[in-house]
């Protein structure tokens, strides 16, 4: 059987990204054929992959986006499957996996209304009813209980179309029994001192996750303090603006920039603080990846996993509405705060008691029985994809 899973662009290092990947493995080991719809593809290709980059033109993205979607079901018209899984909000698709914050809740309420008659404001706005509208048939993998409640009320999606997945973080970001050691040589190996602070950024789209915010945070502490403390910058985005930032701040000794990168664990132990102030965000794995980790988190109520955070008691949540001296003096008393090592152990003891690690499994399983009821519900178990046009 195939299965065909479709987004607009996969690179190594994005969230995102890296749980199509992971989902499209664990249905690969239920004995599924995968292909992989998308734009443009960085980095290997797992083995049995077959992957259809489909370029497709456009003054704009959403303009390329559109085309790009007619042609990948163009393609399916002749090149049938069993299911389609889309990773990106887009007409015709069986399986939505919601990774996006709610683009309807977004616009309406910190937008301001012109912005409702651009053309990619009606674009994307139609893709997100075509899954989420009542009357789609689409089901939905559902990451966020925060934007659920969204979704809901403004689409009124049915309970039965939803299915709530455990977060699926990866178990090497679990504290290991040497993260002393660990920790020691990441730190001499940047050369930092015992009596430095090291704060981690992790994260593509720098805006989305406010790493402007954390930079003024930084550049808000006292002096004294402020000299002892390093932000590394993890994630891939245009850094320019960023680093314009940093300059216009006077905090270009505090601040390292680094590409994505697979040895995040290895920070995860050497650092003292997730700063992870992000404008809004669907989940924020890293959140949870730091909690296991045994690091302290600082993050926004605005982030879908926030909950683990005070439901770990590992660190500390700027409320809704965000305002940024509330986020200057949180990360000051956190900084100079004797709980640090009790939200480390408070963390690792919750990573050990929840299911923060099966979300992947349990949306191939979830997948895999909707491909079985489609098959029972249309008797034939080889039929024409018919998939309508956007």
């Amino acid at each position: 059987m195939k299965l065909a899973f479709v987004l607009f662009k996969y690179f190594p290092y994005g969230g995102l990204q890296r749980d199509m990947l992971r989902i499209a493995i664990a249905c690969q080991r239920l004995g599924y054929e995968i292909h992989i719809y998308t734009l443009s593809w960085q980095g290997d290709i797992p083995e049995g992959f077959r992957v259809h980059q489909l370029p497709a033109r456009g003054i704009r993205n959403y303009v390329r986006y559109r085309n790009f979607i007619n042609r990948w079901q163009q393609h399916l018209q002749t090149n049938p499957v069993d299911a389609v899984v889309g990773f990106n909000r887009m007409s015709g698709l069986d399986i939505y996996y919601a990774a996006d914050p709610c683009f309807r809740q977004e616009h309406v309420e910190n937008r301001p209304g012109l912005v409702r008659l651009l053309g990619r404001y009606r674009f994307f706005l139609q893709q997100e009813e075509a899954v989420f509208a009542s009357a789609s048939s689409t089901r939905v993998l559902m990451i966020s209980a925060l934007q659920l409640q969204y979704y809901q009320h403004f689409y009124h999606t049915p309970d039965t179309r939803i299915r709530m997945l455990p977060p699926g973080i990866s178990r090497d970001r679990v504290a290991p029994g040497n993260r002393d050691e660990i920790r020691t040589g990441l730190r001499q190996e940047f050369g930092l001192t015992d009596d430095q602070l090291l704060l981690l950024s992790v994260g593509s789209g720098f805006n989305m996750k406010g790493f402007d915010r954390g930079l003024l945070a930084v550049a808000a502490l006292p002096l004294v303090l402020r000299q002892r403390v390093r932000l590394f910058i993890i994630g891939q985005d245009k850094q320019a603006p960023v680093q314009r930032l940093v300059k216009r701040l006077g905090v270009q000794d505090n601040v390292r920039f680094f590409p994505g990168r697979d040895d995040i664990p290895r920070f995860l132990q050497g650092a003292d603080l997730l700063l992870h102030p992000a404008r809004h965000e669907n989940t924020g794995t890293v959140i949870v990846e730091a909690i296991v980790a045994g690091l302290p988190v600082l993050t926004t109520a605005t982030c879908g996993y926030a909950f683990h955070v005070e439901n770990a008691a590992a660190g500390r949540i700027v409320p809704s509405p965000f305002q940024q001296l509330a986020l200057n003096r949180m990360l000051q008393e956190m900084l100079c705060s004797g709980e640090r090592q009790a939200w480390s152990a408070n963390g690792i003891a919750y990573g050990q008691l929840q299911d923060l690690y099966s979300l992947h499994e349990r949306a191939a399983d979830y997948i895999h029985e909707q491909v079985q009821a489609m098959q029972e519900m249309t008797g034939d178990w080889s039929r024409l994809k018919r998939i309508p046009s956007p």
